[in-house]
């Protein structure tokens, strides 16, 4: 079965409209039938042959008309219905004047095949039919009455036809018109909600785009700004008292960039730097938004993010890369570490053939150390997080690393404020990253000449357990703290610079934290905020 679609609500209202105007007409058409009745220049029309009638038809007429102009106005019931009642006493008060004052009844059938066209509008076409017959019926009715009274009528019966006839083609043409319309109404909402919604997803997706989207008029005034513009620009607003600002005001260096576009139509391929506090790196493109309009969409492209992908893929292929050359690696490695060991044993070997073994061996332990961190970072392994305690995990493993360093060289201290703490992580994680932040502290986070001391924290903020590596050194350089976590980095000769990216790679991979925390009085802290024991699995 096929259901008949709701009508929308302003297809709805413009239709109430129309029959408010209909109703307004039908006021008009009574207080004109009035001005007839009671004018004394009414005997200009015609004399009345009914006075009584015409008067008590008239009378009757005008509050009639208010009432059904009121009801259109406040009434919300079904138009059809309101419709069908208005022309019923608009076809009964036409037969009846055209009764009592026939030489005004050519003009009354006119105004009457108005009424029944603009009631055709408003009802299905078997409404509109019956209407139509009935004002037929009241004209042709009408016509007989005279005739059965002995009356003479002052209408030929060719006119009283050819009215009935008309009847039938207003209503009709009126109805398709209307049919029309209404079809027409509804598709052009369904067309303005589709362009609506349309322009909501498109500003979505335009808000939501990584890349950031500003959009300039000529004039250089910025009129929208999409999230990541917005990131990009820092804490700044587009707009002061309502108005937009100039982009000359926000980012001078993006606003000399465009004008130079504008003007050459060349864009430069180097970045300029954006933000008010955070410098960000930003390869501005342009596109005019119309062919013959000043109207510009600026693209934002922050550098970092192809930085970032650049070293995903650099890494996606040396991890590749070196999964398959290890084991060619480590084998003769592995040979030159054995016979340096048993060169070692030998008794023939001065002091200096010594020193040169000894020299080879670390050499292949470092070589060895630079294999395992490469393997760590191309194994990418998942996570298989355990319910731990993690006071008692950082109390064992300072106590187990202490068993592997010389006595009584460092001062390496565990401090807690609780004495059990859950968590959620992989213990082997945990372990290789606490080893990394610990061998990092004491290699780099001692004074020139003194041994290093370093705080191993563990507390408890807000709802998640933390850790902190802190130690007394010089600290980190602001110019470095930047790159501190990026792959390959590093200030050392001997360092590969995958000891702390590891490190945040795998806490990530656990749904934990790593980040580094300037210490105001001297020295560096690196913080590690763990999930709790109630967290979701990272994924």
């Amino acid at each position: 079965m096929t259901r008949t679609p709701r009508r929308p609500d302003a297809a709805e209202d413009a239709l109430r409209r129309e029959l408010y105007l209909f109703a307004l007409y039908r006021t008009l058409e009574a207080s004109l039938l009035a001005l007839i009745v009671f004018s004394p220049f009414g005997g200009l029309v015609s004399e009345p042959r009914d006075r009584f009638l015409a008067v008590t038809v008239a009378i009757a007429y005008l509050p009639m008309a208010l009432a059904l102009l009121l009801a259109s106005r406040r009434d919300h019931s079904s138009l059809a219905w309101q419709a069908c009642v208005g022309v019923g006493v608009d076809i009964l008060v036409a037969a009846l004047i055209t009764h009592a004052i026939p030489g005004a009844a050519p003009g009354v059938a006119m105004m009457l095949l108005f009424n029944v066209g603009a009631a055709a509008l408003l009802v299905p076409l078997p409404l509109a039919m019956a209407t139509a017959a009935a004002a037929a019926a009241a004209v042709v009715g009408e016509y007989l009455w005279n005739s059965l009274a002995g009356a003479p009528s002052e209408r030929p019966l060719a006119e009283v036809l050819m009215f009935s006839v008309s009847f039938f083609a207003m209503a009709t043409v009126s109805n398709l018109l209307g049919r029309q319309m209404r079809e027409s109404h509804a598709v052009a909402d369904l067309r303005t909600a589709e362009a609506a919604n349309l322009n909501e997803v498109n500003g979505l997706i335009i808000r939501r785009m990584r890349i950031g989207v500003l959009l300039v008029d000529g004039g250089g005034f910025v009129r929208l700004a999409n999230e990541a513009a917005l990131m990009l620009l820092g804490d700044i607003d587009l707009a002061v008292e309502g108005k937009p600002r100039n982009l000359r005001d926000i980012a001078p260096q993006l606003a000399t960039r465009l004008h130079d576009w504008r003007k050459n139509d060349v864009t430069s391929d180097v970045p300029i730097q954006l933000g008010t506090e955070e410098q960000v790196e930003v390869l501005p493109r342009f596109a005019r938004l119309l062919v013959d309009g000043e109207t510009t969409l600026v693209f934002l492209d922050d550098t970092s993010l192809v930085s970032r992908r650049a070293e995903s893929l650099t890494l996606a292929a040396m991890g590749r890369f070196s999964a398959s050359l290890a084991h060619e690696i480590r084998n003769p490695l592995a040979a030159i570490s054995y016979a340096t060991q048993l060169l070692e044993e030998s008794n023939n070997l001065d002091d200096g053939d010594r020193r040169l073994l000894q020299i080879v061996h670390q050499q292949c332990m470092r070589t060895n150390g630079i294999v395992e961190s490469v393997l760590g970072l191309a194994r990418r392994e998942r996570a298989q997080p355990e319910n731990i305690d993690l006071v008692a995990f950082v109390r064992r493993f300072l106590d187990e690393y202490l068993e592997t360093i010389p006595p009584d060289l460092d001062d390496i201290k565990f401090s807690h404020g609780i004495a059990s703490l859950p968590v959620l992580v992989d213990p082997r994680h945990l372990q290789q990253v606490l080893t990394v932040l610990l061998q990092n502290s004491l290699r780099y986070g001692r004074m020139p000449g003194q041994p290093a001391r370093v705080i191993l924290r563990v507390e408890k903020r807000g709802d998640s357990p933390v850790i902190e590596v802190l130690d007394r050194g010089p600290g980190i350089p602001d110019a470095v703290v930047a790159q501190l976590f990026r792959p390959f980095f590093t200030t050392s000769e001997h360092g590969t610079g995958l000891g702390l990216y590891i490190a945040r790679e795998l806490s990530r991979a656990n749904g934990a934290n790593l980040e580094y925390i300037a210490v105001p009085a001297g020295g560096a802290c690196f913080r590690l905020t763990l999930p709790g024991p109630d967290a979701l699995p990272p994924a």
